[in-house]
């Protein structure tokens, strides 16, 4: 950890941040993703066709 002195004798603290490990994108992810899309929005009309039924 690296300290510093501020004015006025104040400590300031810098914390060692980790290193960044970079993830390799996965393709049933992305279907996944899609299909939860595509639920929410048949959702969105769904309740929109609702609300323009009750109304």
């Amino acid at each position: 950890m690296q300290v510093t002195t501020e004015d006025g004798g104040r400590l300031n603290a810098f914390a060692k941040e980790p290193r960044m490990d970079v993830i390799a994108k996965e393709t049933s992810r992305s279907s996944a993703s899609r299909v939860l899309i595509i639920s929410g929005s048949v959702l969105v009309v769904a309740l929109m066709a609702l609300t323009v039924a009750i109304s």
